[in-house]
């Protein structure tokens, strides 16, 4: 059996100190937000207790869909890198940029570089997006959908060049006879966010997704614990977001969440056990959702 952890959209805090000269662009507006709603909303006291829970479930692996940070400050960086450190070495935990990671223009390159160790293809695999880490019966397939977008706008973008790359590397994968689990940040089923938040380029991924299949997808961004599908060349595929992971309970959106996913290969493929664990106003992650995902026949 092999376990993976799904977190996202941490948002992590406090902000740093940051200079009026790093406020005049869109960071504006993010700073603002910050200071008016999500350093409420988000916390240090449900920061810790996810860290504690995630180590109690023992998995063999975590991936971090995005959103490490708020707007994208210097400062912010070191403070993601530290978190990451807390769940992990490099090589057990698998993480991809979001929107808020790439809030301005060259953020996105920036994040890459300080989350390196998080980031990067295994040795003898082409290191750029999507990147491949094989884990056993398990690969992670890291997609970006990260830019910088305008004022107003939380928008991501799948390219071109990732689309080719990505039929390459689940073809070859889906040969292998691994489970392959997608990570992307915003949800490439159409209609699964507001337009101002929406994934351009989405039905190129699902276009590849329709031709060669994987066994997950999972995504961040809308901070809601969904399961939606996209179609695969042997039926759905599952594309399952988590709540926001630092979210307190009580607020306007669910309360923190992560996704446990217990994977076990069959005869005719994997069965996939998969848990929602939710924080709870005392302060505890508890179940609050199960499921079973079968992927069938090759």
């Amino acid at each position: 059996m092999f376990r993976l952890i799904h977190i996202s959209d941490l948002h992590l805090g406090p902000l740093p100190a940051a200079r009026l000269r790093d406020l005049a662009s869109k960071r504006i507006l993010g700073y603002v937000n910050w200071r008016r709603n999500r350093s409420q909303a988000f916390g240090d006291d449900v920061e810790a207790a996810l860290i504690a829970a995630i180590a109690a479930e023992r998995p063999d692996h975590i991936a971090v869909t995005g959103d490490l940070v708020n707007i994208a400050l210097t400062g912010e960086y070191a403070t993601a890198f530290a978190f990451l450190g807390l769940l992990g070495a490099g090589d057990v935990v698998s993480a991809i940029p979001g929107n808020h990671d790439a809030y301005v223009p060259g953020a996105a390159r920036r994040a890459r570089k300080a989350w390196a160790a998080y980031m990067t293809a295994d040795a003898g695999e082409a290191d750029n997006w999507p990147y491949v880490r094989r884990r056993g019966d398990v690969a992670i397939v890291g997609a970006s959908s990260a830019v910088a977008s305008g004022p107003f706008m939380a928008t991501g973008t799948f390219s071109e060049k990732q689309e080719e790359r990505l039929a390459m590397v689940l073809d070859k994968l889906g040969r292998a006879g691994l489970c392959r689990v997608v990570l992307i940040h915003h949800p490439p089923v159409k209609g699964a966010t507001a337009w101002h938040k929406r994934l351009s380029g989405a039905s190129r991924f699902r276009k590849v997704i329709a031709r060669f299949g994987a066994e997950l997808i999972l995504h961040g961004h809308t901070h809601r614990p969904t399961r939606l599908s996209v179609p695969g060349p042997q039926g759905d595929v599952p594309v399952i977001g988590v709540p926001a992971a630092t979210q307190r309970p009580g607020g306007k959106h669910p309360a923190a969440g992560f996704n446990l996913f217990d994977i076990d290969r069959t005869e005719a493929g994997f069965l996939i056990r998969h848990r929602l664990m939710q924080v709870t106003a005392g302060g505890v992650f508890e179940q609050t959702r199960a499921e079973e995902i079968v992927s069938g026949d090759r």
